[in-house]
């Protein structure tokens, strides 16, 4: 249609189907673009960045580190700086002025930075006072950003330090004073990118300094949290690793060394990110590996890693020790050839033992000189006087380090300190090796949700003497969060079942509808494969593959889906398109059923122009009977009446007689996502106050304005068009009553719900958001009416019904063609009374099979069976729908369990069902469920943990030179002097178990098989048997099934269910699935030649001369020459 004007103002069919779809193709650009953005800015500045090393201005003494003069910082910042502007811990040309400066800063009150904790609650229960409050803090107001859903402060960084390291060391002091050039670095940057979040530099020392500025958000117990264990500075901070962890198992570790062990185990497992690969033994006499399935290394992702963990805590120690089977082991697994998924980058060995005078070098000369490709890391573990020179030759023979955890505080420092030897190659490769990586999806310490991290690694290019320094300072991040990222493809241009979704090269989504996470350990990230995101088939696995090697594709499949309720699984098309996000490792694709592949676009610009003010006839404001509030009128002051004059046609023939007036009407209870049609619309959960808003920004701006969606609103205003011609030429001409009709209804991918008469809207319990709404979606993807019963669980208690009328809800998608393209704009329906339909089910169910009979007729086995539901009350009559639930009964009994899963109302009847092929089961995970804790005493006493030392303890002179012998002697002074050497404590677990916790369920659901005709069949049970017989009705999603009672109590039958519970697997081992496929980093830096391998640790251990060790002997020999004088017998 042609208005005055002369253009064009029929809504338009879009194509957005075909191989290079431009709707696709848009999306597609729009987030390939976003995240390229952060890698172009970032190389570009990069490429200016000219730090000049010399330009350490003078400072005044009496000013410290926040002294300087606006003119000394602009020298200090390099005009276009941007990552990271860093400066060297010692400029190489002037150390002695560097130390004379920094002995003026040495303290922390000379340091002025704000301390995130310091406003954070971090007070104990019933005291008010802050525990972690620092009186050197910048005192600093904030206000609310939505952006970053937190207060914030855009003057200033924030600096977080972890609990366990003291912010006075001259370390941290010297990290906050350099660091604090960032700040302005920060500021400039969101200056230019106003769509930054947050910006952080995480250092080697564990200083996080990031901005914007905000208090720190403190847990419920002591935090943890350390910057190094990150996921995003851990990937950042070194390249992949391939490790093998070896335990010492043998008799001499027990106790609490042993107890030591595997914590540190646990804690070294939690550095290891998905690029990296690992395996676990312990070792005796022998090795082997502490999960028996795991014959080569695994992806160390959550999954496997708490397998291992649990293995771990469960190890014992007995035998003698031999290294050499431990060694030969790990070489074994690391340097075999094998056609499994491996990182191959780093090869590491980390032995954890408490102690040993074997050195092993016959292996290392056999499987690791003189190349050195495995770098072998040793832990000397607990209190204990064994030389460690063995240890840390092993260490330094094989590039790696020597570590010494003495004690349960020292677990967590050293167990992550590896990664500063890991990132010496990647130090000496320079500008090669400052690539942007990006992590995988994980859980925002500071509330912006879940995010992607762009790293890049921060070097220290200093060079001391004549060797160039080798260590990572730190990583610098910039957030990215997913729920910006989504709007980059608004959901509405893809339909209800339409969406786009994302991988890395794990396989793992980072964007995907199903991704919804409902517990959040922000410790590990967010790992969800794209082929337990939805049901997995050979096509799925073929994208999956193509999408991780970055080829771009497209494909039609047939496939299976679930129900945004979970209930239901239907079989439908989906076409997949494909490609590469440039300038990352992720791909992101494309995914339209066949009616989205074209839309309708409405075209009502002119129309808009021509608005028209008059008084309507009717009252201002107007609650009718289909819950549609009128506009109130120009004559009520405040507010005006908006009336568009359309002019509708579509080729096909649909057509409304133009001019009209359309009445604006928005759906009940604000069903639309109000906030994408209008940015500055103020939203309001009340509709009619809402419906205020709406038209005082209509007073104020046309819809083609630049703040509105003019997509979203020019859908919106031809829906209601057409919906309002529905509802005063149909519904309204209707006796619903007549009908057994509790409503009728229509949504469309406008946004709107309208439901009739206003009764039936105030109990509407569906999602008044059609794109959410399980009826709509499943009738878009199904042909024919669409039956569904309100679901009722087998343990939901029975519900009174006399007052509650229960509606069957029955729908159908509006299909319109134009020429060769089909789309689906709207789903119609209505809600059936059940108890009329009940009475008319009987009647349209008798004599189903057989329409010329003469008079009622028994069924039998050798006679005609009539299935006449009227005629027998013996008959069992069901209509079952698609999922296996329960729509009518003929049985009165049966009112309360309308809407269970069938097995609960005839488990017998429903398996047999199932085994003859009505019906298919498909069996599905979710591994984003949370469970119940698993309740547990949190309670216990037992006396004062006393280290014991043996005999051969008691005889070893070195012994009494060691720290264990000093820590009995100050237990024996503490026991004597407080009488409390075995009184008992009462020790109380953290309540852990009183939370949710994140788990594995396993749920099945079931859907129509392949048999379409009717069948009779026969059951046999125990004793007895009956006659059943079932046909798919037409045109629609049922079931009817006609059975007689069954004669017996019993069927030795397995019982069909379809409920959600945990999946609990005693033997990880049994049904292991094969490793998927995945791609590792393209590049690595694990080997530089000029890499220097002479610092590798060194022990502690206490060497007194000849004359200490025979003054302590003495008293000890007095005293068992003298055996009287002791308070005891010996």
């Amino acid at each position: 249609m042609v208005d005055s004007s002369g253009k064009d103002s029929s809504p338009s069919v879009v194509n957005q189907g075909k191989a290079t779809a431009n709707a696709s193709e848009t999306s597609l650009k729009e987030l390939a673009e976003m995240l390229q953005g952060f890698m172009e800015s970032q190389a570009a500045r990069d490429e200016r960045q000219q730090v000049d090393q010399r330009a350490w201005p003078e400072e005044d003494a009496n000013e410290g580190a926040s002294g300087q003069t606006g003119e000394e910082e602009e020298q200090r910042v390099p005009p276009g700086f941007r990552e990271p502007k860093l400066y060297p811990l010692i400029p190489e040309d002037n150390i002695e002025h560097f130390l004379a400066t920094f002995e003026r800063i040495a303290k922390e009150s000379d340091i002025q930075y704000y301390d995130s904790k310091s406003d954070s609650d971090y007070s104990e229960d019933g005291d008010d006072e802050n525990l972690m409050e620092n009186p050197y803090s910048l005192p600093l107001e904030f206000v609310d950003d939505p952006n970053f859903k937190n207060k914030v402060n855009y003057s200033y960084t924030a600096v977080q330090i972890p609990t366990d390291i003291y912010k006075g060391s001259p370390t941290i002091l010297n990290e906050l004073n350099w660091t604090q050039a960032l700040e302005r670095v920060f500021i400039d940057n969101s200056r230019e990118d106003p769509s930054l979040r947050w910006q952080v530099f995480g250092s080697a020392t564990g200083v996080t300094r990031y901005y914007p500025a905000t208090p720190w958000r403190a847990p419920n117990k002591i935090d943890l949290y350390d910057v190094r264990r990150r996921p995003w500075y851990i990937q950042g901070a070194s390249s992949p690793k391939d490790m093998v962890i070896i335990v010492d198992v043998s008799g001499s570790v027990s106790g609490l060394t042993l107890k030591l062990m595997k914590t540190s185990v646990i804690e070294m497992l939690d550095t290891l990110s998905d690029d990296d690969y690992v395996n676990v033994a312990q070792f005796n006499e022998k090795a082997d590996a502490v999960v028996s399935c795991f014959k080569t290394l695994v992806q160390a992702n959550v999954k496997n890693k708490k397998i291992f963990k649990e293995k771990v805590m469960n190890m014992q120690a007995k035998g003698t020790t031999d290294y050499k089977s431990g060694f030969k082991f790990a070489f074994e697994q690391l340097l075999n050839e094998t056609s499994t998924p491996r990182a191959n980058c780093n090869k590491m060995i980390m032995m954890f033992t408490d102690g040993g005078e074997d050195r092993a070098q016959d292996i290392f000369e056999k499987y690791n000189w003189p190349n050195k490709t495995v770098r072998v890391f040793t832990f000397s573990v607990g209190q204990h006087n064994y030389d460690v020179t063995p240890l840390q030759w092993i260490a330094c023979a094989n590039k790696g380090y020597y570590f010494e955890i003495p004690s349960i505080g020292a677990i967590r420092i050293n167990t992550q300190e590896y990664l500063d030897v890991l990132g010496r190659p990647m130090v000496l490769a320079g500008n090669r090796a400052k690539q942007v990586q990006w992590t995988n999806v994980y859980q925002d310490a500071l509330g912006l949700g879940l995010v992607i991290t762009g790293t890049m690694p921060v070097f220290n290019l200093t060079v001391d003497g004549d060797s160039k320094n080798q260590l990572i300072l730190g990583v610098m991040g910039v957030d990215v969060a997913l729920s910006e990222i989504q709007q980059l493809t608004p959901r509405y241009k893809l339909g209800a079942n339409g969406y786009t979704f994302a991988i890395d090269p794990n396989g793992y989504v980072l964007l995907h509808p199903n991704l919804q996470p409902k517990i959040i350990n922000f410790r590990e990230p967010v790992t969800l494969d794209f082929l337990d995101a939805e049901l997995a088939d050979s096509n799925k696995e073929e994208i999956r593959r193509q999408m991780i090697d970055g080829r771009p594709g497209q494909k039609k499949i047939k496939t299976l889906v679930k129900s945004a309720d979970k209930r239901y699984i239907d079989q439908v098309m989906r076409t997949y398109i494909w490609t590469p996000v440039d300038g990352t490792d992720y791909s992101l694709s494309l995914v339209l059923p066949t009616y989205s592949e074209n839309h309708i676009r409405a075209n009502l610009s002119d129309q808009i122009l021509q608005v028209q003010y008059r008084t309507p006839t009717h009252p201002i404001w107007d609650v009718s009977d289909i819950a549609v509030v009128t506009i109130p009128s120009v004559d009520s002051g405040k507010w005006k009446a908006v009336y568009f004059l359309l002019s509708l046609s579509i080729d096909t023939g649909l057509h409304f007689e133009a001019p009209y007036w359309l009445t604006l009407v928005f759906p009940h209870d604000s069903s639309l996502l109000l906030w994408e049609y209008c940015k500055d619309l103020e939203l309001s959960n009340n509709n009619t106050e809402f419906l205020h808003n709406f038209i005082a920004l209509m007073e104020k701006v046309t819809p083609d304005s630049k703040q509105c969606d003019n997509f979203l609103l020019h859908n919106l205003i031809l829906d209601t068009g057409i919906i309002r011609q529905l509802v005063d030429k149909v519904w309204k001409t209707k006796d619903l009553n007549t009908y057994g009709f509790l409503a009728v209804f229509a949504a469309t991918d406008g946004g709107i719900t309208r439901i009739f008469p206003n009764k039936a809207a105030e109990s509407w319990e569906e999602d008044p958001e059609p794109f959410n709404a399980s009826y709509y979606r499943r009738s878009l993807d199904n042909k024919g009416y669409i039956f569904r019963a309100p679901y009722r669980s087998p343990n939901a208690l029975l519900q009174d019904q006399e007052n509650d009328t229960i509606g069957i809800l029955v729908s159908t998608a509006v299909e319109i063609t134009v020429g060769s393209r089909t789309i689906k704009p709207a789903v119609v329906g209505v809600k059936l009374d059940l108890e009329a339909w009940t009475s008319k089910f009987k009647i349209l169910a008798s004599n189903y099979t057989d329409s010329s009979r003469q008079g009622p007729q028994m069924c039998g086995p050798t006679s005609g069976c009539e299935m006449d539901c009227e005629a027998h009350e013996d008959l069992l009559c069901y209509l079952i729908d698609d999922g296996g639930f329960l729509i009518m009964s003929n049985q009165i009994n049966d009112v309360n369990k309308i809407g269970m899963f069938f097995s609960e109302v005839d488990p017998a009847l429903m398996y047999l069902l199932y085994n003859n092929s009505f019906y298919f089961r498909k069996q599905s995970f979710d591994y984003q469920s949370v469970c119940e804790p698993v309740p547990s005493s949190n309670t216990g006493a037992a006396p004062r943990g006393v280290f014991v030392p043996t005999i051969a303890d008691l005889l070893n002179v070195a012994w009494w030179t060691s720290a264990a012998a000093w820590s009995i002697f100050q237990q024996m002074l503490y026991g004597f002097a407080y009488h409390s050497w075995f009184n008992t404590d009462k020790v109380e677990a953290d309540s852990m178990d009183s939370r949710e916790t994140s788990c594995v369920t396993v749920q099945t659901q079931f859907y129509f098989g392949n048999i379409t005709t009717g069948y009779s069949l026969v059951q046999d049970c125990d004793n007895c048997s009956r006659l059943i017989h079932a046909k798919r009705i037409n045109n629609t999603n049922l079931l009817f099934v006609v059975a007689e009672k069954l004669p017996c109590n019993t069927c030795d039958i397995e019982k069909l269910s379809q409920d959600e519970v945990e999946f609990k697997q005693e033997d990880p081992c049994l049904d292991l699935p094969p490793a998927r496929y995945r791609k590792g980093p393209s590049t690595c830096f694990d080997y530089n030649t000029a890499e220097n391998t002479t610092d590798c640790g060194r022990g502690y251990s206490f060497r007194p001369s000849i004359h200490t060790l025979l003054l302590l002997q003495l008293p000890l020999l007095s005293l068992v020459a003298r055996p009287h004088v002791l308070p005891f017998s010996l």
